[in-house]
């Protein structure tokens, strides 16, 4: 009989001042690790024209087409959030932790999602 896929759960962990998840969705791990590669090389090709002293406004299209890459890349990572961490914080937490997941939320659309 094949394996069912379990699915991933999001649980945080203090360790000091990192919080650390724990069985996050390896296929939505990879797929973002594969964008961020993706952007680090656009980034090195940024700094490369920038040596190369190539024209301003190119340079400047290069590096509107790198944030957009990394929004993509926070908006992936808030579907994950909402479907996974917030989703079950919301069924299982108690008030407090639910509430505390409510300003994570907000301060997340407000200061980084903009």
């Amino acid at each position: 009989m094949p394996r069912r896929k379990e699915q991933a759960e999001c649980t945080v962990t203090d360790h000091g001042s990192a919080r650390l998840a724990f069985a996050v969705d390896p296929e939505v791990k990879a797929s973002n690790l594969k964008r961020l590669r993706r952007i680090e090389g656009q980034i090195r090709g940024i700094a490369k024209m920038v040596e190369q002293e190539k024209y301003c406004a190119d340079v400047i299209v290069q590096v509107a087409s790198a944030q957009e890459a990394l929004r993509s890349v926070a908006r992936a990572l808030m579907r994950n959030h909402l479907h996974h961490c917030t989703k079950h914080t919301l069924e299982t937490g108690d008030i407090k932790q639910r509430t505390e997941m409510y300003d994570e939320l907000l301060d997340l659309i407000y200061r980084h999602l903009r």
